[in-house]
């Protein structure tokens, strides 16, 4: 193989396909990046659960395939100048050439490499990248890892004719995103499970661009194309939770308040819960105000935030951490928090405007005198 590419181009080439490639597996060419040369330069990084390759501009001279150690080939070509690298191989020996630098490193045989799987066509559906990492952002954190229920260390994506869903849950809470999209093609509706850590990838490839991205749904993989690079996961099997049932909707307290200052009560309260010193968030909602205060072996601390209606004095806990995530999380200036009881969920949603997001909290039990 020989062929030369802009040094930026490269880097960023070796960054996003590393993301996929093992630390440390059995098969040591899944802990390389496979470069393929042909009509263009193709890198591929897989760790037999999630597959990247990405495409990149090259001035190609001799076709070949091989694989490279990820570390080391993304150190070198991070640490050489900005210039054009150069890179040719004869047999398995790699000459690296760029400025006055120059490494000769040892490739290993792309036999070795797994191929990455097909996916069988079902349905597909497009939307911008922006959608789609907000999307994905704003409900990975409640994505359980917990393995006893492999299926929710993932997140549904459910598409039907009024756009693109996407839910989290783990147990404690849930958290849900709703978007028109711009086209899909193949059932009028579906839905399927990607694992979070893909996910996690996903959002760092799409930009904040209105460039369009697409899923493709397998049979049992489901395919993301974002530019010239596309990542290629296992979807997750099982029953994943019935979550419109979970939602309670007839809450009879209403309450709104403003995103930012109702996190920053919360956060002031937090300074003296520690993972070593937890205790819960006991919040009274009375009128036009919610009163939040903790107590651990360290102290005790008071808080309050101006709402907007009354809770009728409902006292209720919660983890400090699940009601920060949530509140960080919904893209709104103003929400609005739906109560029912001391043991019901917390329901966040958007004051005004379509609800395209949808955040629920389980409370925990307070002890008297907490």
């Amino acid at each position: 193989m020989k062929f030369s590419c802009e040094k930026a181009l490269l880097q960023a080439a070796i960054s996003t396909a590393s993301r996929a490639v093992s630390p440390k597996s059995s098969i040591p060419a899944l802990e390389g990046i496979l470069l393929e040369v042909g009509q263009d330069l193709r890198l591929t990084g897989y760790n037999l659960e999630t597959g990247i390759r990405t495409t990149v501009e090259a001035d190609i001279r001799q076709e070949g395939t091989l694989v490279l150690s990820a570390r080391l080939f993304g150190e070198i070509i991070r640490k050489l100048p900005d210039d054009v690298v150069n890179i040719q191989s004869d047999n398995y020996m790699v000459n690296i050439q760029c400025g006055m630098s120059q490494f000769n490193i040892l490739a290993t045989d792309p036999e070795e490499f797994p191929e990455l799987p097909t996916v069988e066509y079902q349905n597909s559906l497009t939307l911008p990248q922006s959608s789609l990492k907000a999307m994905i952002g704003q409900t990975l954190f409640a994505v359980s890892d917990n393995e006893s229920r492999p299926v929710h260390t993932g997140s549904l994506f459910e598409v039907d004719e009024s756009g693109l869903t996407v839910v989290s849950v783990d147990g404690y809470r849930l958290a849900l995103r709703h978007e028109a999209i711009g086209k899909k093609e193949g059932s009028d509706s579906f839905s399927f499970v990607v694992p979070g850590a893909a996910l996690s990838e996903v959002e760092k490839i799409c930009s904040d661009s209105e460039e369009e991205a697409s899923i493709t749904q397998g049979a049992r993989h489901v395919m993301f194309k974002v530019g010239s690079t596309i990542l290629i996961s296992r979807r997750l099997e099982g029953e994943f939770l019935a979550y419109r049932q979970a939602i309670p909707r007839n809450n009879p307290i209403h309450v709104e308040g403003d995103t930012r200052a109702l996190l920053s009560s919360i956060d002031r309260v937090s300074l003296i819960i520690s993972d070593k010193l937890k205790s819960p968030l006991r919040c009274v909602f009375d009128e036009n105000v919610l009163r939040i205060s903790t107590k651990t072996a360290i102290g005790d601390a008071a808080d309050q935030c101006p709402i907007q209606g009354s809770g009728g004095g409902l006292e209720i806990g919660f983890n400090n951490r699940y009601l920060m995530d949530a509140l960080k999380a919904a893209p709104a200036d103003q929400v609005r928090l739906e109560l029912s009881s001391g043991v019901s969920p917390c329901v966040i949603l958007p004051t005004e405007g379509e609800e395209n997001f949808l955040y629920m909290v389980l409370p925990v039990r307070l002890k008297a005198g907490e």
